[in-house]
């Protein structure tokens, strides 16, 4: 059975040297969640899924998609990257606050 998060959290803009890029991070208990959850993949499988990754079904306002959220090194959020298919279907850009529901795979 999948554990389903749901948190509000505010689109963010990252620039890097391969272009533009939307995301948000997952903080506090939902972060923590996602972190134990990755911990019982990691001793069940006995390997960990590429960068820390955990797969999770996202879905923002009436979209849901696939995807991966990313631990942060040097801190204690997860990061879920937003594809611009998803900012332009629900009208979202920079400092918008989503409300973001993650099923944990």
């Amino acid at each position: 059975m999948s554990e389903i998060l749901t948190c509000r959290t505010q689109m963010r803009r990252w620039q890097g040297e391969r272009g533009t890029y939307h995301l948000v991070a997952i903080t506090g208990e939902d972060a923590q969640a996602i972190a134990m959850h990755e911990r019982l993949l990691r001793l069940e499988l006995g390997a960990r899924r590429g960068f820390g990754s955990v797969k999770v079904f996202a879905s923002i306002g009436d979209t849901r998609w696939k995807s991966s959220v990313f631990p942060q090194s040097k801190s204690s959020e997860w990061i879920l990257l937003v594809s611009k298919k998803v900012l332009r279907a629900e009208e979202l850009a920079e400092g918008d606050t989503v409300m973001v529901q993650l099923e944990l795979l």
